[in-house]
C-alpha cells in the first residue's frame, strides 16, 4: 500500500509540474513577439508592427523620458529615432499602466534593451514609483557623468512637469 501511495504522489507532482510548465510557457509565447518600429512618437513610446500585422503603441516600461516641450525631449526622440526607426524588434508586452497604455521592453536585435541605452546617454528617469534597481544603477551613472539631460543641475522629471501643466490648465479653464 505504500508504494501506491508513493506511485499516486509522483503522478500527482509530475502531472502538476506538467500543468506549470505548460503554463509559463504559454505565458511566455504570448508575452514576446517580434515586430517593426513604425513610429518614434516620443523618448520612450513606440509605434511597433507586430508580425501579425497589427499596430501597437508600446511605451517603454520603467523608464520616462522628458515631454516633447521640456529640455531634452526632442533630443531624446531623435536618440530613439536613430536607434529603432524601420528596424526589427524583440517585444515582451507586460503590463498597462494606470491611464491604458502599453508598457514593454523592446530589444534591437533581440539583445539591445531601449531602455538602457535611453538611460545611459542620459535621456531618460527611471520609473517615479518602484524603480528597477538595474535601471537605477544606469540612470545614477549618467547623471553623475553629466551625460544628455543631466547637463541640467535643474532638469524636470516629466512626471512633474505633466503635473505642473496639468495644474496651469486647471486655473486656465
Amino acid at each position: 500500500m505504500t508504494i501506491s501511495r508513493s506511485w499516486v504522489s509522483v503522478r500527482l507532482a509530475l502531472l502538476l509540474i506538467m500543468i506549470l510548465v505548460g503554463f509559463f510557457s504559454a505565458r511566455a509565447g504570448i508575452a514576446l513577439v517580434n515586430g517593426k518600429v513604425m513610429e518614434v512618437m516620443d523618448g520612450n513610446t513606440l509605434l511597433v508592427v507586430f508580425e501579425d500585422g497589427e499596430e501597437h503603441k508600446l511605451m517603454l516600461d520603467g523608464i520616462d523620458s522628458p515631454e516633447l516641450e521640456q529640455d531634452y525631449g526632442l533630443q531624446a526622440k531623435d536618440f530613439l529615432e536613430k536607434k529603432v526607426l524601420g528596424k526589427q524588434v524583440k517585444v515582451e508586452l507586460r503590463n498597462k499602466d494606470r491611464w491604458g497604455n502599453r508598457l514593454a521592453v523592446v530589444w534591437l536585435k533581440g539583445e539591445v534593451d531601449l531602455r538602457a541605452e535611453l538611460l545611459k546617454a542620459g535621456y531618460a528617469w527611471t520609473a517615479e514609483r518602484n524603480p528597477d534597481e538595474t535601471l537605477e544603477n544606469l540612470r545614477l551613472e549618467a547623471q553623475q557623468r553629466g551625460k544628455g539631460l543631466w547637463q541640467n543641475a535643474s532638469a524636470i522629471a516629466p512626471w512633474i512637469y505633466r503635473r505642473q501643466q496639468s495644474m496651469m490648465q486647471a486655473k486656465g479653464s
